[in-house]
């Protein structure tokens, strides 16, 4: 069974968090791969660099600044440092971007309609599980390898592309295919109730509960396109998703989406 992880920003901006977390990963056996974010970072280096970041619906708009800094942050110090600590734990890894062995070839997503408003999200990259070379993949999980992929894609033109990290995981699980787990690594012990409250942990939560919620507010911003694509990983023939906090990858919490 290989079992493809999600770490959030919130983890990888957090030194103590992710040092816990890559430790608890490379104990983990069996073929597995890492799917990091790094959005609170990017999102530091843009204001700094005196750029407001755009975020509609937990998506971030990604003009051609906003690409050099996410690829600066997201392919360059994200991917190499968390490559490097699992290096320091004892487990070979490959930080890559999709355009490294054509690993993941995405399409720029054309303008969307969101709320009768037409929104252009520039250098923005939708994929589909086709676009994952799960023949590199799995050359590299059979040596022994865990790869560890960065929301950073191609277009097979010459083109970076800026892509969700949970939409990643989501593309690469499915493309896996039958038995593959795909576990989502937060900050919170799941998906809650209360933002507010974080005992409030929704243990279970289906496809018309999701949209019920979502519907009433309790799920909102980043957390939409976590659960849309949980969901579609489900669909596709994912027996499960699993939406838990970073430490405990060893245990069985977190909510369950089925």
């Amino acid at each position: 069974m290989i079992q493809v992880f999600k770490i959030g920003g919130n983890v990888v901006d957090n030194p103590v968090m992710l040092s816990d977390f890559l430790k608890d990963f490379a104990a983990i056996p069996g073929p597995k791969v890492l799917v990091h974010g790094g959005g609170v970072m990017a999102s530091q280096m843009q204001k700094a660099l005196g750029m407001t970041p755009v975020m509609i619906q937990g998506r971030r708009v990604t003009d051609q600044e906003a690409l050099k800094v996410v690829t600066m942050v997201y392919a360059g110090w994200c991917n190499k440092r968390i490559t490097a600590m699992l290096q320091a734990n004892g487990c070979n890894a490959i930080g890559l971007t999709g355009a490294d062995g054509n690993v993941i070839c995405a399409r720029r997503r054309p303008p969307v309609d969101i709320d009768g408003e037409m929104v252009d999200y520039g250098f923005v990259g939708d994929v589909k599980p086709e676009g994952v070379n799960t023949a590199f993949l799995n050359s590299l999980l059979a040596q022994g390898i865990v790869p560890v992929l960065c929301a950073i894609n191609h277009d097979s033109q010459g083109n970076l592309l800026n892509t969700n990290a949970d939409t990643i995981a989501s593309s690469v699980a499915i493309a896996l295919g039958e038995g593959t787990r795909l576990i989502y690594c937060f900050e919170k012990d799941g998906v809650l109730a209360d933002k507010d409250d974080d005992s409030s942990v929704i243990p279970h939560i289906s496809k018309d509960e999701f949209t019920r919620l979502k519907a009433e507010g309790v799920i909102a911003d980043g957390m939409i396109p976590k659960l849309q694509n949980a969901f579609k990983a489900i669909e596709a023939g994912i027996d499960s998703v699993v939406i838990k906090h970073a430490r405990n990858i060893l245990n069985e919490t977190g909510t369950i989406l089925k």
